[in-house]
């Protein structure tokens, strides 16, 4: 039954329809206080109250009356103002109650630990109340639970390891608490997590590197807490990921370059912590990048300019930080503001990011440094290379015109050559070999065991003394002479 633009009160007669499955009076104007004759309706299995202005009593004695219907699956009573305390008793409804939905009821107090009985349930939807004290353990016996949301304001002390139970654990959703501690190690083997949702609490650990184990999580949201510590790089494992939202916490060190990893990321704030280093080159392999938030860290270096490539990239920034040169002026960064970049260390670039022009940017200078080298070598390519061939040259005029003898010469002239080595060479003197004969002796060829050809004179010493005389001035000169000839 699905009734609209009812006003008024819920009538007591409703629950004569004692064979009644199905009753949705949600966003209608009623008021007044839930009756407890709904627990009449034994055969209920779907009851919406949502969307009006119901009341009960301090107990919510109508949960209690509930009880008897034994076959409800949904109990829906969103944004009514109760204004009252979940009763130990709601943890006897039915076991096959499988969603059970009390946003914005204007609940007090504490979950009590009954809840746990509702071993069907697949969606407990809590939030927006004011809840308070602590998440109770029974919770980790919800085994079938797919959706907690406790976002209730008040909630304190830490998050129970029983969390970790929950291996069918869809979304987490605990943000706007007091929740303290650590972030449970254990929350990494929940493979099933699509969503995690622990932002404005008082967290203070670091972020488990397990977590890089859950491949499916779409929602990471640890924003405004005191986290510490570094950015693992398991976070690189995070690859179905489109939001990561760490803004407001105490996380140092680097942006570890593996981040690069996550092509389907669209939203990733860093915002307000304690990261230095410099931006990496490798998150231009960011994609799928439309948001991404670094202002107010430590880091320095210069804004890469690979991150023209972020075609999907509108708001990028980096102000707050310690960072300088030139300000990428392509792609992406044709649209952004000025007020993304201020307060850095000294950003120059385009007049439209209010920040002075570089004197010479890098790529002007990578330029100069190459064409001089260019030039360097061209000089050197213009002036060794000519005298190498004047040099060469001339080697080769002057051995052209050296005679070969003369090697021949200087080699013979050093040789002693035997009496017993010329009768050799000479065939003794034989007349084969004679070459010439005068009035002093007679000239025989030769060719010594090296290949050198010389020519013997052997002296008539047959002559007068007067001739002999005259001869010994000139021996000298004829066997020095006809020695060096070949």
């Amino acid at each position: 039954m699905n009734l609209t633009n009812l006003v008024g009160t819920i009538p007591h007669p409703i629950s004569n329809c004692s064979k009644l499955i199905s009753l949705d009076l949600s966003f209608n104007q009623l008021t007044g206080l839930i009756p407890n004759s709904l627990g009449y309706l034994t055969h209920l299995r779907y009851l919406n109250l949502g969307g009006n202005n119901l009341t009960s009593d301090s107990s919510l004695s109508f949960l209690t009356s509930l009880t008897n219907c034994r076959s409800l699956t949904t109990l829906s009573l969103y944004l009514n103002p109760l204004n009252g305390m979940l009763p130990a008793s709601s943890g006897n409804l039915t076991t096959s109650l499988s969603t059970f939905l009390a946003i914005s009821c204007k609940i007090q107090g504490r979950i009590p630990d009954e809840v746990g009985n509702l071993s069907s349930l697949l969606d407990l939807d809590l939030s927006g109340n004011n809840l308070a004290g602590s998440i109770p353990t029974s919770i980790g016996n919800l085994r079938n639970l797919q959706g907690l949301f406790l976002s209730s304001y008040k909630l304190t002390g830490s998050i129970v390891d029983n969390i970790c139970k929950l291996q069918r654990l869809d979304v987490i959703n605990l943000t706007q608490n007091q929740l303290s501690g650590s972030l449970p190690n254990c929350l990494g083997k929940v493979t099933s997590l699509r969503e995690i949702h622990l932002g404005s609490n008082k967290l203070s650990s670091n972020i488990p590197p397990r977590l890089g184990n859950l491949h499916d999580l779409v929602v990471l949201d640890l924003s405004s807490n005191n986290m510490v510590g570094s950015l693992p790089r398991e976070i690189e494992n995070l690859k179905a990921a489109t939001l990561i939202d760490l803004l407001m916490n105490q996380f140092s060190n680097g942006i570890p370059r593996e981040i690069g990893g996550l092509q389907n990321l669209a939203h990733l704030s860093l915002r307000h912590n304690k990261l230095q280093g410099t931006v990496p080159d490798s998150m231009s392999n960011m994609v799928g990048l439309e948001f991404l938030d670094l202002s107010y860290n430590n880091i320095y270096g210069t804004i890469p300019k690979s991150l023209e490539k972020l075609q999907n990239l509108k708001y990028f920034n980096v102000s707050v930080n310690k960072l300088y040169g030139e300000i990428p002026s392509g792609g992406p960064f044709k649209n952004l503001s000025s007020q993304f970049f201020i307060h850095n260390e000294a950003l120059c670039g385009s007049l439209r990011f209010s920040v002075p022009p570089c004197p010479t940017s890098s790529k002007h200078r990578s330029n100069r440094k190459k064409l001089l080298v260019l030039f360097l070598l061209l000089a050197i390519a213009v002036v060794f290379f000519p005298m190498t061939f004047v040099l060469l040259w001339i080697r080769y005029r002057r051995g052209k015109r050296a005679p070969q003898q003369a090697v021949s010469l200087s080699t013979v002239a050093r040789e002693r050559i035997s009496y017993y080595e010329l009768l050799q060479v000479t065939d003794a003197f034989s007349e084969s070999n004679l070459i010439g004969s005068g009035c002093f002796g007679s000239v025989y060829k030769g060719v010594l065991r090296s290949g050198t050809v010389i020519a013997v004179k052997v002296f008539n010493l047959q002559l007068d003394v007067w001739h002999s005389r005259a001869l010994i001035r000139n021996v000298k000169f004829c066997i020095a002479f006809t020695i060096g000839i070949s």
